[in-house]
């Protein structure tokens, strides 16, 4: 043990070190991947021919690592379902799973790969950060046996949860998040029994971990951002651009600039289902972004972000965004207001029938205010407001407002 009198001086020098180690800014990277899908099958491959198809997509991801490393990134993000895809039964999905464990048990798989059983995949990412010097941030999927002790435990006795993983630069597994909110095609996963608040801390900044359809919610996308303070949220996605949710590039990067965060969005690619659009958001807007429906191709974004954007002067100030709503001017509603459905929704909708103009359009408590400026319109255009407050039921059944 150390004299009282030295632990001043070693204190003073671990901090000391910790400061030099931090830094204002980061280069971030997200690549939006293109990938290469299973054949639909209801019955389950063999976990050899699982592991063949994941690393012919991870042999993708490690050639996007690598150049984003080369370059200087210092933290990565692939999308969700970058690995093995989708359309998968709860039976066709086993073979891909791997048990992911809590990040509390310091884990570097590249180094120790069989702790807690077979693993090839965790092995293989924590390899691809270590070996690069990179936070590689990836979606799997994990799986948890239960037994008739625990009163919700499924049939066949385990859970199966749709996962990030973030490996830091020495490929250690420093954070694992379920995904809360699962999207109607999700059958083949669970549900976590409680809403996850994932959280890391790094040189640059405090990182928070949500998927895709998590983002609509309170739990845990709010939570992160307003509780725990996070600077940036990384942000696998599947996302398909297509209305109420709006399109990728538009979304995500509005949700950053009010929510005064970064936002590091990866998107699936594939055009046959409208899914694109990835890019790096900062609260004062996007740093960079790709929307590509012409080819097939994979893209890797990489941009500069401050580590802490609420304090850097090039972050607008924060907004009373219930104060704006309360102050702004309702503008008289015009004639040429209809009803029309999306997604099951009934929409209530206003025309853009004049060059530019203020309209409001109001569905029960919702109000729309839009000042607008039409820099051109074809004749055979129609631009419409829409407006929905109700009760969304595609995808289950809660509260929307769009």
């Amino acid at each position: 043990m150390l004299p009282s009198q030295a632990l001043l001086p070693a204190v003073v020098f671990a901090l000391t070190a910790l400061q030099a180690l931090a830094s204002d800014t980061f280069i971030a990277a997200v690549y939006e991947h293109a990938v290469i899908l299973p054949d639909p099958t209801q019955e389950p491959v063999s976990p050899n021919d699982a592991l063949a198809l994941m690393d012919k997509n991870m042999d993708v991801l490690e050639g996007a690592i690598k150049e984003a490393a080369q370059k200087g990134a210092h933290i990565i993000v692939t999308p969700e379902d970058g690995i093995y895809g989708w359309q998968f039964t709860r039976e066709s999905i086993y073979p891909y799973l791997e048990d992911i464990p809590d990040p509390v048990v310091n884990w570097i798989p590249c180094t120790d790969p069989s702790r807690f059983g077979p693993a090839p995949v965790q092995e293989r990412l924590s390899c691809m950060a270590r070996n690069n010097s990179i936070y590689v941030v990836a979606n799997i999927g994990d799986k948890k046996p239960c037994n008739s002790s625990d009163p919700k435990c499924p049939s066949d006795g385990r859970y199966q949860y749709n996962t990030d993983v973030v490996f830091d630069p020495q490929g250690k597994l420093v954070a694992r998040y379920h995904k809360y909110n699962l999207f109607v095609v999700e059958s083949q996963f669970n549900y976590p029994k409680e809403p996850e608040a994932v959280t890391f801390e790094t040189p640059f900044g405090k990182f928070g971990i949500f998927t895709c359809f998590d983002i609509l919610f309170y739990e845990p996308a709010v939570v992160l951002v307003s509780k725990m303070q996070v600077d940036t949220v990384l942000f696998p996605t599947a996302w398909m651009n297509v209305l109420p949710f709006l399109t990728a590039i538009e979304f995500h990067s509005a949700w950053a600039m009010g929510m005064r965060v970064n936002v590091l969005a990866a998107n699936t690619h594939n055009t046959s289902i409208e899914m694109t659009g990835s890019g790096i958001y900062a609260p004062a807007g996007a740093k960079t972004y790709s929307y590509n429906m012409e080819t097939e191709d994979g893209h890797l974004l990489i941009a500069e972000l401050d580590a802490h954007p609420r304090l850097s002067p090039a972050s607008p100030p924060a907004v009373s965004w219930n104060s704006y709503a309360l102050s702004v001017e309702r503008f008289s509603q015009n004639d040429h207001e209809f009803t029309g459905i999306i997604f099951e929704d009934p929409f209530t909708f206003t025309e853009l029938t004049k060059p530019e103009g203020n309209l409001t359009l109001c569905q029960k408590d919702l109000c729309c205010h839009l000042s607008y400026r039409m820099a051109e319109k074809r004749d055979d255009e129609v631009y419409v407001l829409g407006a929905f407050d109700g009760l969304h039921v595609v995808e289950g059944q809660y509260y929307l407002q769009v």
